[in-house]
């Protein structure tokens, strides 16, 4: 009995692991077969699909051939003002998926260009020779000329919503500023909160050169805040009130900083640059060390003669009246005839005489003195010099105003030429003294052409409002320049210029007739008294003026460095630089150890 049951049992687990294995391995070889059949027909069909898309490159290939090289179309960019800025992340995503669909055709082109290149290379060479010049640069221009103005409208896309992303902040901080007091903490927090994001989109579009879709978002979601605040705040009284008081504050806040700024630009314009005032006692050191017989220039006999051409520079600036010796002998037809006075004060004449003593130029002829020399000016005209009601160092000094005394500083020269320290000549002066003066004292450059940066008035300079002014000058009369004039010192002495330029100066100290400097006193000194020089002959601006035409610049006898901004300066306009410093001696020892370099 126990026999026929285990025999049951045996029986009935076969027949279990029978009916449990057979229907695994049936359904596991009909799936093989069915696998098989399936791959072998979509190998099949990609083979047809591949057969069919070489045949259509080819065809297409024979018909271009047949048809010739068609050129590109023409397209030119059209920034379209109806797209708002929130289609600027939608053009985005077009732009690339235009893209990955260029670089997924540019692979299969390669991968036919394969192909054909080892069936038929040879006709596909031909025919790129074949392609004419001009038009592979017209293409070549064409797709510059797209690139241009795609680059142009996405900084002009950029420039738009970097805008609107500051106004939306303005907006969000003016009604931070006049919060009620009833109003939810929750709603200030959330301002707040939006007021960061869009400063960080902000800062991050303007890193990245362009808007992404988070930015569009944050601002999306400031305009909603706002719109929200525009409800809360009902009172428009108090904002107008508040708002006004904010613009006050900011204007006053940019009168301050800009007069600040001009306050600091004149300061840097006046600084003597370290390197140069090294140079300065470096030099003095020098000078002391020589004996007194080493310490005078050559040709001390021909400062007195009058057929010689005499130019005159009042400076205490070593490097600037270095170039402008150099300039004017470099283009010089004759420079033995040529004499500079050179007049500093005292304690810049022992550096000023080392230096052109250990410079000569040439046969030209040098002589420096210092203004302490003139014991007449001292007694007599000191009072004059004293401006009052000025701290800026180039109105009161006495080699500012000692142009005004040239007849008492040269009393046996007839016609003298002055410089100013900041000019270079470009071309030969002595054609100066061939100008016929008509009777009149100082030739000089007009400055009364309007729209030119140099154009300058009487009225602008000198108060018509008072009747001396009014009544002996004509506010129309055409203005000149300072910088390079002509003198005829023989009609100075006779219309005794000096005394006029001397009651003037008294009369302006009791009232205010006109702005501090010699221009305008000069203008009333020397009025009908000024012989217009041609326009070529002095170019100004090249000190304020980064605009100066490069045509007139080359035309002209003078380039002057007039303004604040001085080419020996770390200000100095540096398109105009190189015109003053190729004329510096920079490999100069002393250069060289007080770090005077380019």
């Amino acid at each position: 009995m126990r026999a026929f049951r285990k025999c049951s049992r045996i029986l009935i687990l076969c027949l279990l692991c029978v009916s449990v294995f057979v229907p695994i391995f049936i359904l596991s070889y009909r799936l093989k077969q069915i696998n098989s059949d399936v791959s072998e027909d979509f190998v099949e069909e990609l083979s047809i699909i591949k057969h069919r898309t070489e045949a259509q490159t080819l065809s297409a290939i024979e018909q271009e051939e047949s048809r010739g090289l068609k050129e590109p179309p023409l397209l030119v960019y059209k920034d379209d003002p109806a797209n708002s800025a929130f289609n600027f992340s939608s053009s985005e995503e077009s732009r690339f998926s235009e893209v990955s669909f260029a670089a997924n055709d540019a692979g299969l082109l390669k991968n036919n260009a394969t192909r054909l290149d080892k069936n038929g290379g040879g006709q596909r060479r031909r025919q790129e020779e074949e392609v004419p010049v001009p038009v592979a640069k017209e293409e070549s221009h064409v797709n510059r000329v797209q690139h241009d103005q795609v680059v142009r409208s996405r900084s002009r896309a950029l420039d738009e919503k970097v805008k609107e992303m500051k106004d939306q902040v303005i907006k969000a901080k003016a009604y931070l500023n006049f919060t009620p007091a009833n109003i939810s903490s929750h709603f200030v927090k959330e301002l707040k909160l939006r007021i960061k994001e869009v400063e960080r989109a902000m800062s991050q579009s303007t890193k990245d050169s362009r808007v992404s879709r988070s930015s569009l978002q944050k601002m999306k979601a400031m305009e909603s805040t706002l719109l929200k605040a525009s409800r809360i705040y009902p009172d428009c009284a108090a904002m107008i009130k508040k708002l006004r008081a904010m613009t006050y504050s900011a204007e006053e806040q940019v009168r301050s900083h800009r007069n600040q700024e001009s306050f600091l630009r004149a300061l840097g314009g006046r600084t003597i640059p370290k390197s140069l005032h090294c140079l300065s006692m470096r030099l003095t050191a020098e000078y002391f060390a020589l004996d007194p017989g080493g310490r005078e220039l050559p040709y001390k006999h021909k400062l007195q003669n009058p057929h010689l051409y005499h130019f005159a520079i009042f400076s205490d600036n070593i490097l600037a009246c270095s170039v402008v010796v150099n300039s004017t002998i470099s283009t010089a037809k004759e420079p033995a005839k040529i004499v500079f006075h050179i007049v500093t004060d005292f304690l810049n004449h022992p550096a000023m005489s080392m230096w052109f003593l250990s410079n000569p130029p040439g046969k030209a002829t040098i002589h420096v003195e210092s203004i302490e020399n003139f014991p007449w000016l001292i007694t007599k005209y000191n009072e004059t010099l004293q401006r009052e009601g000025s701290l800026d160092p180039r109105y009161i000094s006495q080699l500012n105003h000692l142009r005004f005394y040239l007849p008492d500083i040269f009393p046996h020269l007839t016609r003298i030429v002055l410089l100013d320290h900041d000019i270079v000549v470009q071309k030969d002066l002595t054609k100066l003294w061939s100008i016929n003066m008509r009777g009149k004292v100082n030739g000089a450059v007009q400055t009364c052409k309007e729209g030119e940066p140099s154009f300058r008035r009487m009225d602008m300079f000198v108060n018509f409002t008072d009747p001396i002014i009014a009544n002996k000058f004509d506010s129309n009369t055409c203005t000149w320049a300072f910088g390079m004039n002509l003198f005829d010192l023989h009609e100075w002495r006779r219309r005794n210029l000096t005394g006029v330029y001397h009651k003037y100066l008294h009369l302006g100290k009791k009232r205010p007739l006109w702005k501090a400097g010699t221009l305008p006193i000069g203008w009333v000194t020397f009025y009908k008294q000024t012989v217009a020089l041609d326009k070529s002959w002095h170019v100004l601006g090249l000190g304020y003026d980064s605009g100066v035409r490069q045509e007139d610049i080359e035309q002209a006898s003078v380039i002057h460095f007039d303004g604040i901004l001085k080419p020996w300066l770390d200000i100095g306009i540096d398109k105009h630089k190189p015109l003053w410093r190729k004329h510096v001696k920079y490999e100069h020892p002393y250069l060289q150890q007080c770090n005077v370099h380019e």
